[in-house]
């Protein structure tokens, strides 16, 4: 509850100050959209902590993507990295939960220009092909479990083999439960908001009434 209270009065702060949000909620939700302001993605992004964790944490809608920004320790180098991110397609299934992103706009800039780091002098030279930020993720050192597939400016991402994912069968479950109901149709920005549009019953009733029956 002590986490949870700090997020309701903001919530409760911001609605009070932005009344109009409500009325946009009403219609989203009768066009089954929900909306979250860009000034809360950052609000909840200031929030992160954590030594390894990202910091100065920037987030700026470009419709229909979003502009991320934040300081990085990158092989023992800060550096202040930036993208645009658009969530291309996103698919679910109790078996996987996969986000098909495109990069656009990568910059890495070091933060301390008298670093000598290796990292530091690859990136000044310029030799890092930026515009191609997937084929630098395919070939990470320490590729993570989720990172399933990287090629030039996307990089597709299965967030069911995340380790906090993988073994909890709860997980699974709710998704199985969920995903023949309802599914999320696209991700996209406004000036204001990042929205997310669902579809429902994408496979059709029998469908859903046959995945909810595997899922119990």
């Amino acid at each position: 509850m002590a986490e949870i209270k700090p997020v309701l009065d903001a919530v409760f702060t911001y609605v009070k100050g932005h009344p109009e949000e409500l009325l946009r909620a009403l219609r989203n939700a009768l066009a089954l959209r929900f909306g979250v302001p860009i000034v809360a993605l950052r609000w909840l992004a200031g929030r992160v902590k954590g030594r390894k964790a990202p910091k100065d944490i920037d987030i700026e809608a470009v419709p229909p993507g979003v502009r991320v920004a934040a300081t990085i320790d990158l092989m023992g180098t800060p550096v202040r990295a930036s993208a645009i991110l658009f969530v291309e397609r996103v698919s679910a299934s109790p078996d996987e939960l996969r986000l098909e992103v495109r990069l656009a706009e990568v910059s890495l800039k070091v933060m301390d220009e008298k670093s000598e780091s290796p990292i530091a002098a690859l990136l000044k030279s310029g030799a890092l092909d930026l515009s191609k930020p997937g084929n630098l993720a395919a070939y990470m050192p320490k590729r993570p479990a989720m990172l399933v597939d990287a090629k030039d400016d996307r990089i597709v991402l299965d967030l069911m083999r995340h380790p906090k994912f993988a073994k909890d069968a709860r997980v699974r479950r709710a998704i199985g439960l969920v995903v023949p109901l309802i599914t999320v149709a696209a991700i996209e920005s406004d000036p204001e908001h990042l929205d997310v549009a669902l579809r429902p019953l994408p496979e059709g009733l029998a469908e859903a009434i046959n995945g909810i029956k595997r899922a119990l």
